[in-house]
């Protein structure tokens, strides 16, 4: 997934306010839902274990920041969050890291009968996603992908 030119702006202002804080930039998504604009930065660390304060800190940080900068000129909303259990994967480096995870895969066009794919990422290379299934292994273009994240049994 390619990011808008506001988001790779928004990386590069948030990038050192997150490391200053410990942590590491791992998405960002400018979106608008039901009129309104929302800025979602998600952050991590080493043991994917990011807590409310952090998030709390962040947020404040490069709140302040922002608001400095102006790289937005929409009103929005700032949130700022862990990617979760259940973490989307949209960058090269997302998937290298996953490797050997189960993942879940939504699909535009069905494949194997199918718009969602469940199975472990085996190989990444190219914008292309290697995934052992059930009913064997799949190669699927990113480009064919609605979303990727990892998978989690509740």
């Amino acid at each position: 997934m390619a990011y808008s030119k506001t988001e790779k702006n928004i990386q590069h202002i948030a990038e050192p306010v997150i490391k200053a804080a410990g942590c590491s930039l791992y998405d960002v998504e400018y979106v608008k839902e039901g009129g309104i604009w929302f800025l979602r930065i998600y952050i991590d660390n080493e043991d994917e274990n990011v807590s409310l304060d952090t998030c709390e800190t962040v947020s404040r940080a490069l709140s302040e920041v922002l608001d400095r900068e102006d790289p937005i000129t929409d009103a929005y909303y700032l949130e700022v969050s862990s990617p979760g259990i259940e973490r989307k994967l949209k960058t090269p480096e997302h998937f290298m890291r996953y490797l050997g995870s189960v993942i879940d895969v939504g699909l535009y066009r069905a494949a194997s009968g199918a718009k969602q794919l469940t199975g472990v990422l085996k190989e990444y290379k190219d914008g292309i996603l290697v995934l052992e299934t059930e009913n064997g292994s799949m190669e699927i273009p990113q480009k064919e992908t609605t979303v990727v994240h990892l998978h989690f049994d509740f």
